[in-house]
C-alpha cells in the first residue's frame, strides 16, 4: 500500500490533485465542486482520516442510493474507521444514531425525518467534528425542510460535495455556500463581486486540467424528424395548450403548473406517439444501437421518463435483441449493485437504460463509451453528470455523446434555455461569460411552451 505526503497509507496511489484536495478539506469548511468523476468521495474519506480524532463524530449526508458506496469506499480507504449506517423504520434509525461510532452515513429524507430525535446524541443535539453534504444541490433551495435541516446541524467543518453547484440560478450556488459558512453569500453580496469570495471557499477542477491524458468526450445533436401521425399529434397538442395559456389573459397570472403540465405532454410526444407507441427516436436509437453493439462498444440510454410507450420501459423493448439492463428509481439497493456489475462484467449486455435522475448521480460506468439523451432536462449540469458515468477516470475509449433534439418542437426551445444556463455557470462557477444571465423562470417555461 503506497504512503504518501500525510504519513498514511492507502489501498491507491493518491494522484496531486486529490492531495491537493484532502489539504483543503483537512483546512477547514469547503465546497469541493470537482467535475465528476475526480474522486470527491475519496479525497473526503482521506480527509476524514488526516484529521483523526479532529473530525469525529463526523456525518456523511447522501441521498440514499449512495450510502452504500459510501460504506464500500469506508471500507477500503478508511477501514480503521467505524460507521453507523442510519435506515430503515423510525426505531431503526434511532438505534443507529444512538451507536457509538466514528460516522455516521444518513439520507437527507433520514436526517430530515429524525432531527427532532431527543437526547445527546440526536443528530440535532451533538456537535459534529464534519459534516459533509455529498451531491449538495440538494441544498439549493434553502428553505426546503431539507435544506433547514442540514443547516441546523452544529459542526467545526462543514464541507459539500458536487459537480454541479449552480444548475438554475445564483440563488442555488449561495444556499449550498450557506451551508458551507453561514451567513457569508447573501444576494448583497453579488454587488461586490462573488468569484473573490467564492474563490475563498471553493475548490474546483476540471477534468480537462487534471486528466490530460483522458480519452476525449465528442458531443452530437441528432435530429431524429417526426412521422407525419407523430407531428399531427404534437401540432395539435401544441396549439391546444398555447390557446388555453393565452386564454387565461393579463389579468390572471399563469400557474407554474398548468405550463409544467402543457410542457410534459409536448416533450412525451416527441419520445412517442402514445396512441400507437410509433417514435421517430426509437427507430434512430436502434439502428445506432445496433452499429456500436457490431463494434463492440456499450452503451448508456438516458430519459426523464420511465414507464411505456415514452421512457425507459419502451426503449428497452425495442432494444431487447441487446439484451438490455434498466436501472431507475424504483430499484432497491441490491437489485441496483447487481445491475451494475452485470452490464460491467457481462459481454451480453450491450445497453444500460437508465432514468436520468436515478442513473446520473453516482455511479461509474466506464463499461459505455457511448450514450445517449433520449430527451432533454432543463439543465447542461444535469445531463453532463449523467454522460459523465462514462466519462471519467478509468475509462479507456473516446467517449461519444449523442443529443436527440427534434426541431421546432419543446426540445429545440430547451435547447436555447440550457445554453443560457450553461453560461450562468461558467460565469459564476467557472468565472467565465457575460454578465446579466437569469436563471430558469416562467418565462423560460412559457417560452418553451412557444407561449411568449
Amino acid at each position: 500500500m503506497p504512503a504518501d505526503a500525510f504519513g498514511l497509507t492507502w489501498p491507491h496511489p493518491l494522484p496531486p490533485w486529490q492531495q491537493e484536495g484532502i489539504a483543503r478539506l483537512a483546512q477547514g469548511s469547503l465546497l469541493l465542486a470537482d467535475d465528476m468523476g475526480l474522486g470527491k468521495t475519496v479525497q473526503a474519506i482521506a480527509a476524514l482520516r488526516v484529521l483523526g480524532a479532529e473530525a469525529r463524530p463526523a456525518l456523511v449526508v447522501a441521498p440514499a442510493s449512495l450510502l452504500h458506496q459510501w460504506q464500500a469506499q469506508l471500507r477500503l480507504w478508511a477501514p480503521e474507521l467505524n460507521p453507523a449506517l442510519v435506515q430503515g423504520t423510525a426505531r431503526e434509525r434511532e438505534a443507529a444514531w444512538w451507536r457509538r461510532a466514528d460516522i455516521h452515513l444518513a439520507s437527507y429524507e433520514s436526517l430530515r425525518a429524525d432531527m427532532e430525535l431527543p437526547g445527546p446524541l440526536g443528530p440535532a443535539h451533538r456537535a459534529w467534528g464534519v459534516v459533509v453534504a455529498d451531491e449538495a444541490q440538494r441544498l439549493k433551495n434553502g428553505g426546503t425542510a431539507t435544506a433547514m435541516a442540514v443547516r441546523r446541524l452544529r459542526t467545526h467543518r462543514a464541507w459539500a460535495l458536487t459537480g454541479t453547484p449552480l444548475e438554475n440560478r445564483i440563488d442555488d450556488l449561495i444556499a449550498i455556500l450557506d451551508f458551507v459558512v453561514p451567513g457569508a453569500f447573501e444576494r448583497r453580496t453579488l454587488a461586490l463581486g462573488l468569484r473573490p469570495l467564492l474563490d475563498r471557499v471553493q475548490l474546483r477542477r476540471r477534468r480537462a486540467e487534471v486528466l490530460p491524458n483522458l480519452p476525449p468526450k465528442t458531443g452530437f445533436i441528432i435530429d431524429p424528424g417526426m412521422g407525419p401521425a407523430q407531428r399531427a399529434a404534437y401540432t395539435a397538442a401544441e396549439r391546444q395548450g398555447q390557446v388555453f395559456l393565452r386564454a387565461q389573459g393579463a389579468s390572471v397570472r399563469v400557474r407554474v403548473t398548468q405550463v409544467l403540465e402543457l410542457l410534459l405532454r409536448l416533450k412525451q410526444i416527441c419520445n412517442a406517439l402514445p396512441e400507437t407507441g410509433e417514435s421517430a427516436k426509437l427507430d434512430d436509437l436502434e439502428r445506432r444501437i445496433e452499429t456500436t453493439a457490431a463494434g463492440g462498444e456499450k452503451s448508456l440510454v438516458f430519459s426523464q421518463f420511465t414507464e411505456a410507450p415514452f421512457g425507459v420501459a419502451a426503449i428497452a423493448h425495442r432494444l431487447r435483441r441487446f439484451a438490455p439492463l434498466t436501472l431507475t428509481g424504483a430499484d432497491d439497493a441490491a437489485t441496483r449493485a447487481a445491475t451494475l456489475r452485470r452490464f460491467a462484467d457481462s459481454p451480453a449486455h450491450k445497453v444500460l437504460v437508465l432514468s436520468l435522475r436515478a442513473g446520473g448521480v453516482g455511479l461509474n460506468l466506464t463499461a459505455a463509451s457511448v450514450v445517449f439523451h433520449f430527451d432533454r432536462w432543463w439543465t447542461a449540469a444535469v445531463e453532463a453528470q449523467a454522460e459523465d458515468r462514462a466519462h471519467r477516470m478509468g475509462q479507456l475509449l473516446p467517449v461519444q455523446v449523442f443529443t436527440y433534439v427534434t426541431p421546432q418542437t419543446v426540445e429545440s426551445r430547451i435547447a436555447e434555455i440550457i445554453a443560457r444556463k450553461r453560461a450562468l455557470a461558467d460565469l459564476f462557477v467557472d468565472g467565465i461569460g457575460p454578465e446579466g444571465l437569469e436563471g430558469l423562470a416562467l418565462a423560460d417555461l412559457l417560452q418553451a411552451a412557444g407561449a411568449m
